[in-house]
């Protein structure tokens, strides 16, 4: 069966303002020590299985051009333009109708465009056998992330620890819980059989439209007629209309969680979401004092600080657990305990009409 990719490039990356802005949002960013930026690093780790122009790659109509720049070799046509933002069920359903219109049916690897994964090699290997798990089972396969911490800040999956069945160390799923508070995180970490839920999914294209008929059959409908308007010249005008009218919902809640015939891959492959400026740290090395910098810097006596530079020089002085991003037109500085409540001065700059800075 043909493998293909649906990449999810839409969001706005809001946690990383300054860097991150509604014209270059962190999946266009170099987070890391690499000059790759995100989405460049998420398709280069899957080329080895799929071919760039079975890659497509869905984001809002304001990144195109970003797209087309920094993927050049991805045909034109497999980048997907919402017309409005929905959440990531109808997103995942245009591509997945995208894809059946193109092949008929096909295995999707359906991806977010902003994850760090250090083995990638390891990552190809568990892809196969998700693969394969979803071709034999016509299931939806989804990659939970053995937890090394009780973190706080990803949603769990809870896993039948008896029913791998021999589907390539696979096993049933038994629910997706929210993010927890610590004492929750520390007793799923403590019982043994829960997961990080990472977002990553494995199916056949007509195995998530399938589920998307039973638990959003409102969505399915809508789908089906963008479906039909593909390759016709109403199509773009079919899409504007119908995806407008459908309801932003996420698929973990719209469909894995409803779904009879869902199963895990555990995995250790070096992955992180890269959800905040706290994720920095983890991913990039640290000098002797645990600072994280990146630019002209000068630090004295700091410690366990992150610091992004932008194009002059900055000294960091007796400062602690500090956060400081320096870009042409702001500068943050943040204490590290408060990486959170970074989105409250985005609510703060619309409330006073500061668009330019957003």
């Amino acid at each position: 069966m043909k493998i293909t990719a649906l990449i999810m490039a839409g969001g706005r990356g809001e946690r990383f303002w300054p860097k991150s802005r509604k014209r270059t949002p962190k999946q266009f960013l170099s987070l890391t020590h690499s000059d790759e930026t995100m989405i460049q690093s998420t398709v280069r780790r899957i080329l080895p299985l799929v071919r760039m122009e079975d890659i497509f790659v869905v984001t809002n109509q304001d990144y195109e051009r970003l797209v087309r720049e920094q993927l050049p070799s991805l045909p034109p046509e497999n980048i997907l333009c919402e017309p409005t933002a929905r959440n990531t069920a109808p997103c995942i359903g245009w591509g997945a109708v995208t894809i059946r219109k193109k092949y008929g049916d096909a295995m999707m690897l359906t991806l977010p465009s902003d994850h760090l994964i250090q083995q990638p090699k390891l990552f190809r290997n568990v892809l196969k056998n998700a693969i394969q798990v979803a071709q034999d089972t016509d299931a939806l396969v989804t990659l939970g992330i053995s937890p090394s911490s009780p973190d706080t800040e990803y949603g769990y999956i809870q896993y039948d620890m008896e029913s791998s069945e021999g589907y390539h160390n696979a096993f049933k799923v038994k629910r997706f819980v929210e993010k927890p508070d610590l004492a929750t995180a520390k007793k799923y970490l403590a019982d043994g059989e829960y997961l990080w839920n990472s977002g990553m999914f494995v199916w056949k294209a007509s195995a998530i439209l399938r589920e998307m008929e039973a638990h959003l059959p409102d969505h399915y409908a809508l789908l089906t007629a963008i479906e039909q308007a593909i390759g016709t010249p109403e199509e773009r005008g079919v899409l504007e209309a119908k995806f407008i009218q459908m309801r932003a919902i996420s698929i973990d809640y719209g469909i894995l969680e409803h779904s009879k015939n869902v199963y895990v891959l555990p995995a250790s492959f070096g992955w992180d979401d890269v959800g905040s400026w706290l994720s920095v740290a983890r991913i990039n090395p640290a000098d002797e004092k645990g600072n994280v910098v990146r630019g002209d810097v000068i630090s004295v006596n700091s410690t366990r600080c992150i610091v992004q530079g932008g194009g002059k020089t900055i000294a960091l002085v007796g400062m602690e657990d500090t956060i400081l991003v320096d870009t042409e037109d702001a500068l943050l500085v943040c204490a590290k305990d408060s990486a959170g409540e970074i989105r409250k001065v985005l609510e703060e700059l619309r409330s006073n009409n500061r668009s330019e800075l957003l």
